[in-house]
């Protein structure tokens, strides 16, 4: 499938929406998983979860492959985040991190792959 195919897909908003669902995931999980009161992990998925709904939004709108990998970069920074801003010993903020960090980063890894092993067409 080449890329013209790939943006012509009608099933090709599927991983950018999933994306969306993940970030809006993150975004909420302060409350959803009441880790309100770790204020720099708090405010991590909020910054983090903004990131990637807008991200995902914009590639839903118009496909561009750096929107994919920053939103990559965006993930595995999720992944990190815990380690990094030390908040690793509070279960629920780690594991959301992580697990939606991961998730995002897989899969968008998954398409930047995908167009890397089906570049575009230079003719029509």
């Amino acid at each position: 499938m080449t890329y013209a195919t790939w943006k012509d897909r009608k099933d090709k908003g599927i991983v950018d929406m999933v994306n969306l669902l993940l970030g809006a995931a993150l975004f909420l999980g302060p409350w959803l998983y009441g880790f309100m009161d770790q204020t720099t992990a708090a405010w991590n998925a909020w910054i983090t979860g903004a990131v990637m709904i807008v991200l995902a939004a914009a590639a839903i709108f118009s496909f561009a492959e750096w929107e994919e990998w920053v939103n990559l970069v965006v993930g595995l920074w999720a992944v990190v985040a815990p380690w990094v801003l030390g908040f690793a010993g509070h279960t629920s903020a780690m594991w959301s991190h992580v697990v939606v960090g991961l998730a995002v980063a897989v899969l968008s890894a998954a398409v930047g792959w995908y167009f890397h092993r089906n570049p575009p067409r230079l003719t029509a």
